[in-house]
């Protein structure tokens, strides 16, 4: 029997494009000849609830109820045939299919508008800085999000855009809350969802259904689709995979949830779906690889297969074929460049790493095989698989979804971006670590990086020691001004409530992020609170830092987050509401000179940073010192050449005009003759579009054969100027 494979992701993840992982089991099943179909019902549900149709269904439903509901909710119904007008146009136009729209979008009386836009009055500011298209898709986000609010007050609790009753699947060690959610009828959204599913099922006839589920806001919609299908056809075979289940299920023992899963696979999918696939082509094969399955009325793990994983070189190309690629929605909910990154733009999703090449934070899953085993992919495979993607999507824009890229590899993915003189723009997760000198962030924008996002995590050198980060706040404050100066926008993630963490260094750490956004090396952040997961070293040794977990327990369903009392006891949810409400100003370019208790509602001490600390650090002078190994790469073009002669008191000098023609600007040079032709020949060798790259101690023993005096030369006016126009140092 030939196994017919279907993939979906449950709602909801992202408005703005695909969660890549079925891509990726797609692209691996194609190495194997092995036919699959795709589909994320996510952004299916959305369009169908999100239109003319479905808004005059929502109105009907809501009206037929009766119920109490809010003042914002009766203005919604009272507007409803202009929500039912507009709503279809303005789909199109967050899809890129209307840009036109933009202009009626920005006029006053085009859109409803509800609460949403009560913001608006305070960010007035921002638009003069937007054009008529990224305010026309704020505005269309607040629309949206009216409506939003409508459906969690009128219709279902459990709705979001990128979550669907996520609360189910937020830390539930039991499986009773959701498992009496899903013998309730179905939900407004959950009709939608499953009439959606139920014309797949019937087109596709799949004998193998792999539901991918990479967050707790899948897990509902997992669970409701797999029953639907365990309901209406038992002969499917089904599957669960994917980021959910790596970290929460590890422990699984609840037979119940068999009722709706036949399988449900731990870590790396591919080699797992393999064996899979050869149990039911051959019942008898019985070897599986990391599978959890129900065996004499138990629930077992097998991982008997000899088997290894596949190496990333081998698992193919993320196959975005059967999505529905022109039609997501791109939406700008903050008024911020890089925060809409996640939200606005279609990417294509590749890993330049497996796992993570630093792999000791203690907040980390470090003890888990997507963390801890790390395999880079080379370059030269992962433009290969840039050209097939684009060539397949239409699409050049790129999110590297790394746990952390390598700079080393992200180095030399420039280099070979700018060498096929491939046209990308892209953006990836990163330390800042040292590495990203001035010179190699130059390089990477050079090849069409425009953002990266990192840990800057706790701002203070204690816990950032404690968490064993592997960096400091003055070397983070150096790096993002690398970045920044570079053209590069960075996001940095940060955390409140590590273990040990006391109020003033909560404080301190947001002077220190304050100080950060003000000198502008930070355009982006986001605030998240600590949680102790099972697998990070805090989670398996609280002792070493000064946590108790409340029980050694281990639930029946999922297990990761971790309750536990801190030896502190201190109550930091109270930070919450001012670092986040600090930061949203902050990301706006507002508020630096505030005090901090402004923020908060109760007392809080005085920061003890120095006022100008992150200044100071910025202004240090650069190291001077060239390692002989360091790798030096021309980006410019080829220069014109003028001889003339320059005399002075009775002595003249043969010397050369160089004339270099950048983007932006002409500029000239003017070395000396034999210098200058050396310069020539020698710019073209390290040209960025050469495959040899050579080192600083290549060029210093090539000019050392035809001159003297290399390091007078190196630090003369006009190769300080070719360093400021694309003379890099890497």
């Amino acid at each position: 029997m030939k196994t017919n494979i279907f993939l979906i992701t449950p709602p909801f993840t992202q408005l703005n494009t695909p969660y890549p992982a079925t891509a990726y089991i797609k692209g691996f099943l194609n190495t194997k000849n092995i036919a699959s179909f795709q589909a994320d019902l996510g952004i299916e549900t959305i369009l169908k609830l999100f239109s003319k149709q479905g808004l005059i269904d929502l109105f009907e439903y809501i009206e037929s109820k009766n119920q109490e509901i809010s003042e914002n909710s009766q203005r919604i119904i009272a507007l409803q045939d202009d929500y039912i007008k507009t709503i279809d146009a303005v789909i199109l136009f967050l899809q890129g299919k209307n840009p036109t729209l933009a202009l009626s979008i920005c006029q006053d009386d085009f859109l409803p508008e509800a609460s949403r836009f009560a913001q608006l009055e305070e960010l007035d500011w921002a638009f003069g800085s937007m054009g008529t298209q990224d305010k026309a898709k704020h505005l269309a986000t607040l629309y949206l999000e009216d409506i939003s609010d409508l459906i969690i007050e009128c219709v279902d609790e459990n709705f979001g855009f990128s979550r669907y009753a996520e609360r189910l699947g937020r830390s539930a060690n039991s499986f009773d809350e959701l498992y009496e959610a899903l013998q309730q009828e179905y939900t407004y959204i959950d009709d939608i969802l499953i009439s959606i599913l139920k014309e797949r099922i019937e087109s596709i006839q799949p004998s193998l259904f792999l539901i991918s589920v990479p967050f707790p806001g899948n897990l509902y919609a997992a669970f409701r689709c797999a029953q639907w299908v365990k309901r209406h056809d038992s002969n499917i075979k089904i599957s669960m995979g994917g980021g959910f289940p790596n970290t929460e299920l590890r422990s699984l023992s609840d037979k119940r949830v068999f009722e709706f899963f036949d399988f449900i696979t731990l870590d790396d999918g591919e080699m797992p779906i393999e064996e899979l696939i050869s149990n039911i082509e051959s019942p008898d094969y019985n070897s599986f690889k990391r599978t959890f399955l129900l065996e004499e009325d138990k629930v077992i793990y097998k991982n008997n297969s000899t088997k290894s994983d596949y190496k990333q070189s081998q698992v193919g190309t993320p196959d975005y074929s059967d999505l529905l690629l022109d039609k997501y929605i791109s939406v700008i909910e903050i008024v911020n460049p890089m925060h809409r990154m996640w939200s606005d733009g279609r990417w294509n999703k590749l890993t330049m790493a497996h796992g993570c090449y630093w792999g000791k934070c203690t907040f980390c899953d470090i003890s888990l095989d997507y963390i801890k085993v790390y395999e880079p992919v080379a370059a030269s495979l992962l433009c290969d698989r840039m050209e097939e993607m684009m060539g397949q999507t239409g699409q050049n824009g790129f999110h590297f979804v790394d746990e952390a890229a390598p700079p080393a590899l992200m180095r030399a993915l420039a280099l070979e971006i700018m060498r096929r003189k491939l046209t990308v723009t892209w953006w990836t997760n990163i330390r800042f670590e040292k590495s990203f000198s001035k010179d190699l962030c130059l390089l990477l924008k050079a090849s069409g990086c425009i953002a990266v996002s990192g840990g800057l995590e706790v701002a203070s050198d204690r816990l950032l020691k404690l968490i064993d980060k592997g960096v400091t706040v003055e070397q983070v404050a150096k790096v993002t001004r690398n970045f920044t100066e570079a053209g590069i926008m960075v996001h940095a993630y940060l955390m409140y409530g590590y273990p040990t963490q006391t109020i003033q260094e909560t404080v301190d750490s947001l002077e220190m992020v304050r100080q950060l956004f003000e000198v502008g090396v930070l355009q982006s952040g986001f605030w998240h609170q600590f949680a102790m997961t099972a697998h990070s070293p805090v989670g398996m040794y609280p002792e070493k830092f000064g946590v108790v977990k409340e029980t050694e327990i281990l639930g029946t369903f999922a297990n990761n987050d971790i309750n536990y009392k801190d030896s502190t006891g201190i109550d930091h949810d109270k930070f919450s509401f001012g670092l986040k409400k600090s930061l949203f100003n902050f990301m706006h370019g507002i508020c630096f000179d505030y005090e901090l208790q402004d923020w908060f509602e109760f007392k809080i001490p005085r920061t003890k940073i120095a006022p100008d600390f992150i200044f100071d650090a910025l202004q240090e002078e650069e190291d001077f010192n060239i390692k002989s190994t360091a790798k030096i790469v021309w980006l410019g073009g080829k220069p014109s050449a003028e001889y003339f002669t320059k005399s002075k008191k009775g002595n003249s000098w043969e010397m050369m005009t160089l004339t270099f023609h950048d983007k932006k600007e002409s500029f000239s040079i003017q070395p000396n003759r034999n210098e200058g032709e050396w310069l020539v020949e020698i710019l073209h060798k390290i040209s960025v579009s050469n495959v040899k790259i050579h080192t600083f101690q290549e060029i210093k023993s090539n000019f050392e054969l035809h001159l003297e005096d290399f390091e007078l030369f190196w630090f003369s006016k006009p190769v300080k100027t070719l360093r400021e126009f694309g003379l890099l140092v890497l």
